[in-house]
């Protein structure tokens, strides 16, 4: 009796849905604790570092200078296809 009953489970957990239910909650299991544990909570930040919104603020106030990049090379040749347009809010120092 014992024997036809642990070969019934047997064949029962090799049945797809029963795999599908399990590979469910395990993955469920993962999520909840990748998503809830102690390495996910907010971190505050100090004042001097929250004070500024963006690299070039914080680069200002410790004193190096934000320099555009290089115009291209005029022996660079032009780049094939449709010309873009231009961008909508163009950035001004």
């Amino acid at each position: 009796m014992t024997d036809r009953f642990a070969n019934s489970i047997s064949t029962a957990l090799r049945h797809p849905g029963v795999i599908a239910l399990i590979v469910a909650g395990l993955t469920i299991a993962a999520m909840l604790i990748v998503d809830h544990g102690p390495w996910s909570r907010a971190k505050t930040q100090p004042a001097h570092v929250a004070m500024y919104a963006t690299t070039g603020e914080a680069a200002r106030a410790a004193g190096a200078a934000v320099l555009p990049t290089e115009p291209k090379s005029p022996i660079e040749p032009a780049r094939p296809g449709p010309k873009t347009s231009p961008t909508v809010n163009p950035v001004t120092p």
